[in-house]
């Protein structure tokens, strides 16, 4: 086949739009997959994904499709995530194909990741095909979604497709507009192989399997490849496409997606963003790849039981393999004992790779208080990065500490205009700027539901600070948050330690602004009494800041009635088994251990919760 009848493209979106239902009757309809065989979310194998119906890793596939003109066409689908955490997952996706599909719920409208994902996707010169999907529920704004569309993207009315992904309804349109606007790849294959590498996995038998597009050249089965990175040679045991499932072929060509199986059994030797290329005949210039991941939660990960720690090690190298933007380094707790600290792109990520790790690989795990990196400028001059607070220098050696802030944007209906700045108020957000995507807001009266863009800065620490559920409750769940890094800025932030039974647990020590340092001690050491199991002894739980306790609560010992066996004689009986009493709980103070569960790490995650 040549390449003027092959097309690459992939579906963006933001989160729960449609995406993978639209996969589902794409595939349906070019017969990839028989309707007998057919389930929903055919693309999301991954058992978590179906769990919580959101896709997590994307995904690739090869669908063949009969045009009007009489030709067969092979189009390959590349299915992204649709959440604001995953969107290095999307960023990669981009880079692999000349095409996208933007869908846009017909009762939602356009969304904070609608906005991010074709801002992306224009910044890498794709053709945008805009998409209205859902356009048979009955509270479906189909008119007034188009107009959106029109105002925001510039689109003409002509070029948008209405479908129902549920129903099957216009998918014929998109795969003939894929065909009609979506250009063929560039590339030759008579030049020296380059083939770039989106995603990976680990496989016992055949090694680390590459995902790749071909961009030149040609790649066989059974030659001598080269990776351009680090020279590492090996041989291709076996070369495929995903139909969605792997299909051995002889040989993929330039603008082909499909796999190669390199039998590396060393997963770090296979990095997503390199280039393969042949021994025989290299090229001489790498492809560009991929931005590294700017990680924006930092959290340690320790196993419950400590002769786990290998099998961690081992299971976050193999997990590293299928998700690029997670980063490690092995670190130690006095609580804890040895752990990794893991960075990640945000909550949801932090909470996938747990469940990951958990469910794949068998282990149980602890997981830290999340928290963020922060910038700590010392007397001497030297700046240092600061993503755990059991590392931060003492006081007195702090000229300057400085947090990373965020350049947000939240899109809602416009009655709930009053409550988002409440909220930005309580968090310490900046507003900046309000928009109205459907128009200014007077003149489109006649829209019965006007979206608003509300343009903000905020502080990343309080991101973490439940910011996103508060948002959710303060809006009903119609807001929509998109967020990038937008550097650091001077605050007035200090330590906040916590103390168990007169010992710093480091593990749940956070860096806080000074000004919420005590309403937040006092609510932690709050929820950490009613966490800690009562022991034989009064356990004190303070909060401190720079050695000074700012709030305490006690859990009460657990009482045993010595005195029921002494039922008569002098009272000095009772009271010399009372102080024996006394004196053994003062000498289990001193030496007794107190577990701490692990809600107790993450009650620290969650502001003003019940």
């Amino acid at each position: 086949m040549g390449q003027n009848q092959i097309r690459n493209f992939c579906i963006i979106a933001h989160i729960d739009h449609g995406k993978s239902t639209l996969a589902d009757r794409l595939l349906e309809q070019t017969g990839t997959i028989l309707k007998r065989a057919m389930q929903k979310q055919v693309l999301d194998q991954m058992e978590l994904e179906r769990e919580r119906g959101i896709t997590i890793k994307a995904k690739a596939v090869r669908m063949p499709w009969l045009a009007p003109d009489g030709k067969v066409y092979q189009l390959n689908l590349i299915d992204t995530p649709g959440h604001v955490d995953f969107t290095y997952e999307v960023s990669r996706s981009l880079t692999a194909v000349e095409g996208a599909l933007l869908v846009v719920d017909a009762s939602q409208g356009i969304q904070a990741q609608t906005l991010a994902n074709a801002y992306a996707a224009l910044e890498h010169n794709l053709y945008l095909i805009p998409v209205i999907n859902k356009i048979d529920l009955t509270n479906a704004r189909t008119e007034e979604v188009s107009r959106e569309i029109e105002s925001v993207f510039g689109f003409n009315r002509e070029e948008i497709i209405c479908i129902s992904a549920k129903e099957g309804k216009g998918t014929d349109k998109i795969l003939n507009a894929i065909i009609r606007h979506i250009p063929p790849p560039a590339g030759s294959k008579n030049s020296p192989l380059k083939a770039l590498i989106f995603d990976s996995k680990y496989d016992s038998y055949k090694g680390v399997i590459a995902f790749i597009r071909v961009i030149d050249g040609v790649i066989k089965n059974g030659e001598n490849l080269r990776l351009m990175s680090n020279d590492i040679i090996f041989e291709s045991l076996e070369i495929g496409i995903f139909s969605p499932e792997m299909d051995a072929l002889t040989s993929l060509q330039a603008g082909e997606v499909g796999y190669v199986a390199t039998g590396l059994k060393n997963v770090t030797d296979c990095h997503v963003g390199d280039t393969i290329t042949t021994v025989i005949n290299p090229a001489f210039q790498p492809l560009s790849g991929y931005r590294e991941a700017k990680p924006m939660v930092f959290a340690g990960l320790y196993p419950i039981e400590s002769n786990e720690y290998p099998a961690l090690r081992d299971a976050l190298d193999k997990l590293k393999l299928s998700d690029a933007s997670i980063s490690y380094e092995p670190e130690s707790s006095t609580a804890l004992g040895f752990g990794f600290r893991c960075k990640f792109l945000g909550l949801l990520h932090m909470d996938i790779v747990q469940e990951r790790l958990e469910r794949e690989y068998g282990l149980r795990l602890l997981v830290t208080a999340p928290n963020v990196a922060y910038k700590v400028i010392k007397r001497d001059g030297s700046t240092i990065l600061v993503d755990n607070p059991a590392k931060l220098p003492p006081p007195q050696e702090i000229s300057e500490m400085q947090e990373p802030w965020l350049s947000a944007t939240i899109i809602t209906p416009d009655r709930y205009i009053g409550p988002v700045m409440e909220l930005l108020s309580q968090y310490r957000g900046r507003f900046e700027r309000l928009d109205y995507l459907s128009g200014n807001g007077e003149t489109e009266a006649s829209f019965s539901w006007k979206q608003v863009s509300v343009k903000f800065t905020l502080s990343m620490g309080m991101l973490l600070a439940n910011f996103y559920d508060q948002l959710k409750s303060a809006t009903q769940g119609y807001a929509s948050l998109d967020y990038t890094p937008s550097g650091y800025q001077t605050g007035h932030l200090v330590k906040l330690d916590i103390l168990v039974n007169g010992q710093q647990v480091d593990a749940l020590s956070r860096i806080v602004p000074s000004g919420i340092a005590s309403s937040e001690g006092r609510i932690l050491v709050d929820k950490l009494r009613a966490l800690i199991p009562r022991q034989l002894f009064d356990v004190a739980i303070q909060a401190a800041v720079g050695g000074k306790v700012i709030a305490r609560e006690t859990v009460k010992a657990l009482r045993k009635n010595v005195l029921a066996k002494c039922y008569g004689g002098d009272v000095s009986r009772k009271r010399k088994l009372l102080e024996k009493q006394a004196e053994g709980k003062k000498r289990l103070k001193r030496i007794g251990q107190v577990e701490i569960p692990q809600e107790a790490f993450m009650a620290v995650l969650k502001k003003n919760n019940a």
